[in-house]
């Protein structure tokens, strides 16, 4: 058999490596393509870049511009290849867009969400409404935000916070401005059972009068207002997302600091219970997890009822040692007759049993106190409510455990340790 032997010229090889190197200095940029993008296009990524058609390009320029992709946050990896052909180049960047979250303009009360937006996009051509956690485009929002206030006479700073949102159930890129002061001197519900209701009436002192913010209205929503609407079996209900709505000439608007608050909101349908289905469960019967629930057929469906149902029966699972058991409820409504459903799963997991208690921040005395009021013994299935009860003296009641010992701490700070291999579990006290 001939082998054949190929040589190739250093210059050749150098090729290969470095086609740009070819040329003293720059060539021309005939090309830019991308792949990888969900949402962009790939005169978008180009857009991006800084490139240009037809500009002298170098080897450190390509390089430069991969990183400017990177620094803007849009993207979680950018890599680039390139061939040159008679002193052209062709360029791809291969990108991984990086995850975006909804923006929300917090204490922007003199202004339509759509105003913010269009100054946005005077800026941010491809600005979509959403933005990443952090880069220069979300720095270039804020910068934008505060020179669209300049031009209409309101100099604040504008900061920008990953939060969580209670009613979009996410997290958001809120934008905040500091330095102005307006506070919320009036809430409206469309719905006039609502607006009359004296739970509602008792609630509104909460939010009269505090410093206007977006998130503020929201968490009051979600945590003083719609459990009303629950606990009546409106489990369907619309509320907000809540809006502000001035009144006067907007061509003299002086930056009112009195902002009104109207929100839309409908109860819908009201619902009655009708059953919970039960799967995956063995250590606890059916009909002690339907007693669990605490509704019965026909009954109005309160929904606060519902949801503490599920935290009650993870509760009966750690009763018997199931420390990590997982409840999954799925939700059926009838809308014809008004009534909701569940089908829960339960993944029971491993039971555990204690193996040690473990205490620092502690004097010896008080450790010897502590293990003497400790009820339960190496073995013995972990009950999970012996524990809570046991944190609840310690916090509350001291006494019952050192009687008369002087001990001094503040705080109590506590894990259970599990060993799923074993199925055991530690308990760890540790008092600061």
């Amino acid at each position: 058999m001939r082998t054949r032997s190929w040589c190739f010229p250093l210059a050749f090889l150098i090729f290969l490596a470095h086609p740009l190197n070819l040329y003293p200095q720059t060539a021309k940029l005939k090309e830019i393509r991308a792949d990888g993008m969900k949402t962009f296009t790939e005169a978008q990524v180009a857009a991006l870049s800084g490139l240009t058609i037809g500009s002298d390009i170098s080897r450190k320029g390509l390089q430069d511009a991969a990183d400017l992709l990177l620094r803007t946050g849009l993207f979680a990896k950018v890599n680039f290849k390139y061939d040159t052909h008679n002193d052209a180049v062709s360029l791809t960047f291969h990108v991984e867009e990086s995850p975006r979250l909804p923006v929300t303009y917090d204490n922007f009360p003199w202004f339509a969400d759509s105003e913010l937006t269009d100054a946005i996009r005077g800026n941010f051509a491809f600005f979509d409404g959403t933005l990443p956690e952090d880069g220069t485009v979300v720095d270039l929002v804020g910068n934008t935000l505060a020179s669209f206030l300049t031009a209409h006479g309101l100099k604040a700073e504008v900061r920008h916070f990953v939060l969580a949102n209670p009613l979009l159930d996410s997290s958001v890129q809120e934008f905040q401005l500091e330095g102005v002061t307006q506070t919320i001197s009036s809430i409206e519900f469309t719905d006039t059972g609502l607006m009359n209701n004296l739970a509602v009436q008792q609630h509104l002192p909460e939010i009269r009068g505090k410093p206007f913010s977006r998130l503020t209205v929201d968490v009051f929503l979600a945590e003083s207002i719609r459990p009303i609407y629950l606990e009546q079996g409106y489990l369907r209900a619309k509320l907000g997302p809540a809006e502000v709505r001035l009144s006067g000439n907007p061509n003299n608007l002086k930056f009112p600091e009195d902002i009104p608050i109207y929100v839309p909101c409908a109860p819908g349908a009201l619902y009655h219970w009708k059953e919970s289905q039960w799967s995956g469960n063995n250590a606890v019967s059916s009909e002690t997890l339907k007693r669990a629930v605490g509704l019965k057929p026909g009954d109005v469906a309160n929904g606060m009822t519902i949801e503490g149902a599920w935290d009650r029966v993870r509760e009966a699972y750690g009763h018997l040692g199931y420390l990590e058991s997982r409840v999954t409820p799925v939700v059926a409504y009838d809308d014809q007759a008004h009534t909701v459903s569940y089908a829960v799963d339960i993944a029971e997991g491993k039971q555990f049993h204690f193996h040690e208690l473990v205490i620092t921040g502690m004097s010896l005395a008080g450790e010897r106190l502590i293990r003497e009021a400790w009820t339960l013994k190496p073995g013995e299935v972990m009950d999970k409510e012996v524990f809570e009860r046991f944190l609840t003296t310690l916090e509350s009641h001291r006494e019952n455990v050192f009687k008369g010992l002087p001990v001094h701490y503040d705080t109590v700070g506590h894990w259970l340790q599990t060993d799923s291999e074993k199925g055991t579990v530690d308990v760890l006290l540790d008092f600061k």
